[in-house]
């Protein structure tokens, strides 16, 4: 025991040398974590406000400024916020601001770190970050944080490394007197057994790799069973299929019927010399929709636009769907002239189209427009009731022409189930604001249970219009929407293709599609292809696509005659001025880019202004050396995932524009500035000489990605939330509305707190 004092004494004394010598090191270390996580916090903050501030500023709004940074003020940590314009002496926002911080001596606090100050109220964190107001880039947004609570930590972590030194040292000890006690009787007992004569030849009975075996047992079936579950969590992601969709119907849905709502059918009649022939229409919708209904049945309403449309339907408006193979039914609604001149081209795509794109052509509202939307949007309500056998659907309302339709199925099916999804990008509020109908869309809107959106981004500027237009509740933390006693989810869900693709097992090799294409178009075997699929809109950016295959022959003389870009333009709503325009400038600009690259091998630019069914289009993903998608602004743009899906054989090269929602899940692709042509024709010349490794390693991500998340998961999602909703609602569906709302959200401050 004395021999165990003498080695415990020592140790103590060293223990308590390290403890004063780490205290002030942690002290400082944790206060420079602290101030790099507040800093870190303050370029958060400036990217996140600069897009409000810099109107305000440039407007000179200061009370509009310091209502905004109350707001922000209103965190604990954050002290105060202000702008330094330029000439001004001393931040413009909220007070109280520390007076020794002044415009005109802010390069200590533009340090990537700030500047640490002490105030009466304690240490306090400044910073600052340059922000570009209209022109004038000399601005800095001024960002005070409270630092006190560092200090206050600084003495609890003081306290809890003297304890754990303490603890250490008790441990230390024991475990040292007790080892020393077993060694030392061990060592007697032994020399003991040796003076004996005993275990010199005889060997041990227990080994030591005997006494571990257990544990290394039960190892072995803990990894069996991580890899198990590891190895199911993979399947279940790479599962989502139609067969995948079926199930989750019959395991979480079991009995409910699916109705999809939309303006655009999957394929419509027409009249032709030989008799009806089907068309099905180039649109993102219908390529994402079809694979989903083929798979879970049910009924589809769309309005009959074909002029065989009403040859072919029985008396119920109905027609067995897809054609080849039915599988569910397509319902179709009839407008009248007037009602799709007003509802369909007018209020839908002369008002919200170019409003949520914002692509610099301007909406027009009409009110006579406005009337033909509404009474649209009510035949759409009434044939879903119609199609109803149960009285609570799941009802899959689709895009922007049917933003009314969610509000007037609830108030005939107040049991239904109503996901609504927004397949166009959602503008900010005050672009919305441009709407004279913004609040009756939005209630529209806000009698789904829930409302997708394709990216977050969306998802965000709707709640914002939301909190701006109407008197409604907003839970920012869950996204949920209270309005009118009910609550809508407002939820992001991109959209995908499906996978494979319905031609991907029966599509020949890619080097056949790209012989016929070449041959079709004439154009010589060894002939660089690039593509472009859309319809003929101004969103696309079509002509900033041509103008970037005119700078890259301006650039790079060589591939005159060696590049041809193809590009397919389905037409599009061609009883709308600006699309007419649209179409003819597009035509034009083709003409000349060709008349001044003329070649006698093959043009610059092969634009195809028809229809394509869906495996020719295939034929062309396949045969492209490399995908343009030039858009102005898209939810998400489809195009982009069909290349991709088509190409089988890891090859070509896809070039994204960063204003497609796709951009955000595909950055292995190419991303540019469409209005950046000078960009943009860069990429091209890098498209076309990119090595084949460097090729197929970028589309296998690509595809890795699209083979997880397709169009089935993207349904499955929504399928999955709407079972949740459908429970939720079940059993809460005996508690009046006002009651079940105050008790969950008690719940939630519980929960919180």
């Amino acid at each position: 025991m004395k021999l165990s004092l003498r080695f415990v004494l020592p140790l103590f004394v060293v223990l308590a040398l390290l403890a004063s010598a780490a205290m002030p090191l942690v002290d400082r270390l944790t206060f420079r974590w602290f101030v790099k996580d507040l800093d870190l916090r303050a370029t958060l903050i400036a990217n996140s406000v600069e897009e409000r501030v810099g109107p305000l500023a440039a407007a000179g709004d200061r009370v509009g400024l310091r209502a905004f940074f109350s707001r922000l003020t209103e965190d604990e940590r954050l002290y105060a916020v202000g702008v330094c314009s330029s000439g001004s002496t001393h931040p413009d926002g909220t007070a109280p601001m520390p007076t020794t911080v002044r415009c005109d001596a802010l390069d200590a606090y533009l340090k990537s770190s700030g500047q640490v100050i002490d105030d009466a109220h304690g240490p306090l964190l400044v910073s600052a970050r340059r922000m570009v107001v209209g022109a004038d880039s000399s601005n800095a947004l001024v960002i005070v944080q409270d630092l006190s609570f560092a200090a206050r930590r600084s003495e609890e972590t003081k306290g809890y490394l003297f304890y754990f030194f303490v603890g250490l040292g008790i441990v230390v000890s024991v475990i040292t007197v007790v080892v020393a006690q077993l060694s030392w009787r061990g060592w007697v007992q032994g020399m003991r057994a040796l003076m004996r004569g005993e275990g010199l030849l005889r060997p041990a009975t227990r080994s030591t790799g005997s006494e571990l075996q257990p544990i290394a047992d039960d190892l072995r079936m803990l990894i069996r069973d991580l890899e198990a579950e590891h190895q199911q969590r993979d399947d279940e992601r790479l599962a989502w299929s139609p067969q995948t969709l079926r199930e989750i119907l019959g395991r979480e849905l079991r009995g409910a019927e699916v109705i999809v709502v939309s303006n655009r059918e999957p394929f419509i009649h027409v009249r032709e010399r030989g008799g009806v022939a089907i068309q099905r229409p180039a649109s993102g919708l219908v390529s994402a929709m079809e694979p989903i209904m083929r798979a879970c049945s049910g009924t589809w309403i769309a309005h009959g636009s074909g002029s065989a449309d009403r040859d072919v339907v029985d008396s119920s408006d109905r027609v067995a769907a897809p054609v080849e193979e039915p599988g569910y039914q397509l319902r179709r609604v009839w407008l009248t002239k007037e009602e799709e001149e007003g509802y369909y081209y007018g209020f839908a795509n002369e008002g919200l189209w170019p409003l949520c794109h914002i692509a610099h052509v301007r909406p027009t509202f009409r009110t006579s427009d406005w009337g033909c939307y509404e009474r649209a949007n009510r035949k759409f309500a009434n044939a879903v009731v119609e199609e109803a056998r149960t009285a609570d659907p799941i009802v899959l309302v689709q895009d922007y022409h049917l933003a009314l339709a969610p509000r007037m199925i609830r108030e005939r099916l107040p049991d239904a189930t109503i996901i609504t999804f927004w397949h166009i990008p959602w503008p900010n509020p005050e672009a919305f604001a441009i709407c004279p109908q913004r609040e009756q869309l939005l209630d529209g809107l806000l009698g789904s249970s829930i409302l997708g959106f394709h990216t977050q981004f969306h998802c965000n500027n709707f709640v914002d219009t939301v909190d701006r237009q109407l008197e409604a509740r907003v839970d920012r933390e869950t996204f949920g929407v209270s309005y009118r006693g009910e609550r809508t989810l407002v939820k992001r869900y991109p959209i995908s293709v499906a996978w494979p693709l319905d031609d991907g097992e029966s599509a020949e090799p890619a080097q056949t599609s790209r012989a016929r294409v070449r041959e079709r178009l004439e154009l010589p075997a060894e002939q660089a292809i690039g593509v472009g699929v859309d319809r003929l809109d101004y969103t696309k950016g079509l002509e900033e696509r041509f103008r970037a295959v005119e700078r890259l022959l301006e650039r790079q003389p060589e591939w005159i005659g060696r590049f041809t870009f193809v590009q397919i333009a389905a037409p599009t709503r061609g009883q709308i001025e600006q699309y007419q325009s649209y179409a003819e400038r597009v035509h034009t600009l083709v003409e000349r880019i060709n008349e001044r690259f003329a070649n006698r091998r093959a043009p610059a630019i092969v634009l195809l202004a028809q229809h394509h069914d869906a495996h020719e289009v295939v034929e062309y993903y396949r045969a492209a050396d490399l995908c343009f998608v030039s858009s102005l602004h898209d939810g998400m743009n489809l195009v982009a995932k069909e290349f991709v899906a088509a190409r089988d054989d890891d090859a070509g090269v896809l070039i994204l524009s960063q204003f497609t929602g796709a951009a955000r899940e595909l950055p292995e692709a190419l991303v540019v500035n469409p209005y950046d042509s000078d960009q943009c024709a860069e990429a091209l010349d890098i498209a076309l000489t990119m090595p084949l490794r460097m090729q197929r390693a970028r589309m296998r991500l690509m595809r890795g990605l699209l083979r997880e998340f397709n169009v089935y998961r993207w349904a499955g999602r929504m399928l999955l939330d709407a079972a949740a909703v459908r429970r939720r609602e079940r059993f809460t569906g005996r508690v009046p509305d006002l009651i079940r709302h105050t008790r969950a959200e008690d719940r939630a401050g519980r929960v919180a707190r």
